[in-house]
């Protein structure tokens, strides 16, 4: 194993001190929050889901004490100081809602996307800050080991001016039940970790042109299946994200080649790797520099994953913003942002043309569609 070169794939985690009310029960709350918390010690007061049963089950697993009929009864409970959810993006937002409405409740985790339209996202945001409340978003793919470390080699300035990033994609995800009811799929649900990984490491693009074609394994009306799209930044830094979420045939004897790869080129390196999510794997990371590594690729190594491991980042934020007064590191007013540029992706397949950030309106009046 490399050494780490300076580097810290996994934030440290400074605060456990509040208590957290759990809504889901699904796999995102069982395999990666509730796994995630349990390893960093965070303190979980209670669940509730749309059955109590699968409530209970979970809760049995990890060993919490209290379970609610219903979200409702939970966001009750005094004795909750965060409230971490994970909902179909229809029913979140009233869910948001009526946290914002208790005193009780300090802060609120929401599952992305934070809602089905610019405009609700908006209104969130908006209703957070009027509420004195911290609402923070679930971009968990800014704590992957690999994300973070190379916007800490970015940083540095190991690869000079970025000239070009790529994500690809080929793996086939498993389609949640609820999103059948909606007509937008991949860019809403999986390339929207991407495009905020994009905004992440490399600040606020100025356009985006996506084109989509349907993905012949999801049976169900979808308007966007498989997707690339193409972004530009300021500095002229060209971005392409691709989510083959059909990668060929799939069955029983036939052999997977699920991979996600990602690749940076700048004026004085380069750096590549790997998200380890689609064979449950740690991401990788390589890069050369002419200014650092003497134009050697180095390894460095970690042992942790983005699933589960990436969720303790992600609370620990909230956490560490409610006791320091610092802003959250993932912010609602920032993931207005990333709402507003998947916007503009279904807005460029739409009208199949390049669209610019600037004609998206994140302000409280959307309706009008200019520019805040």
């Amino acid at each position: 194993m490399e050494p780490m070169e300076g580097l810290q794939p996994d934030p440290i985690v400074r605060v456990r001190d509040y208590q957290i009310g759990c809504i889901g029960a699904g796999m995102i709350m069982a395999e990666c929050h509730l796994a995630a918390y349990r390893q960093a010690g965070f303190p979980v007061k209670a669940i509730a889901s749309r059955t109590r049963e699968k409530a209970e089950a979970v809760a049995a697993r990890w060993e919490i004490k209290r379970v609610y009929d219903t979200p409702e009864d939970l966001l009750a409970d005094a004795d909750i100081d965060i409230v971490d959810i994970a909902y179909p993006p229809d029913q979140q937002p009233q869910l948001i809602r009526l946290a914002l409405a208790q005193p009780h409740i300090k802060g609120v985790l929401a599952q992305k996307p934070l809602a089905l339209t610019l405009e609700e996202a908006v209104l969130l945001r908006d209703e957070a800050e009027a509420a004195g409340k911290i609402l923070s978003v679930n971009q968990n793919m800014r704590y992957d080991q690999s994300m973070r470390a190379l916007k800490q080699v970015l940083e540095r300035g190991d690869l000079g001016q970025p000239v070009l990033a790529t994500i690809e994609m080929r793996a086939v995800p498993h389609w949640q039940g609820f999103l059948e009811a909606y007509d937008r799929l991949t860019l809403a649900n999986m390339s929207v970790h991407h495009l905020d990984a994009l905004r992440f490491l490399f600040g606020e693009p100025e356009a985006i042109s996506t084109v989509t074609r349907r993905d012949p394994r999801t049976t169900f009306e979808h308007t966007d299946g498989i997707t690339i799209s193409t972004l530009t930044f300021p500095g002229g830094l060209l971005a392409v994200s691709m989510e083959d979420v059909w990668a060929g045939p799939r069955g029983e004897g036939i052999d997977s080649d699920h991979y996600i790869k990602w690749r940076v080129e700048g004026t004085d390196g380069v750096a590549q790797g790997t998200i380890g999510w689609p064979d449950g794997s740690p991401s990788t990371l390589s890069y050369m520099s002419q200014t650092t590594t003497n134009g050697h690729w180095v390894h460095p190594q970690w042992d942790t994953m983005w699933f589960p491991h990436a969720f303790i980042g992600v609370m620990e934020q909230l956490q560490y913003a409610l006791k320091s007064g610092e802003p959250p590191a993932l912010s609602v007013a920032d993931n207005v942002k990333t709402v507003a540029l998947v916007e503009a992706a279904y807005r460029s397949i739409a009208e199949k043309r390049t669209v610019f950030l600037s004609e998206i309106s994140t302000s409280s009046d959307v309706q009008g569609r200019t520019s805040s």
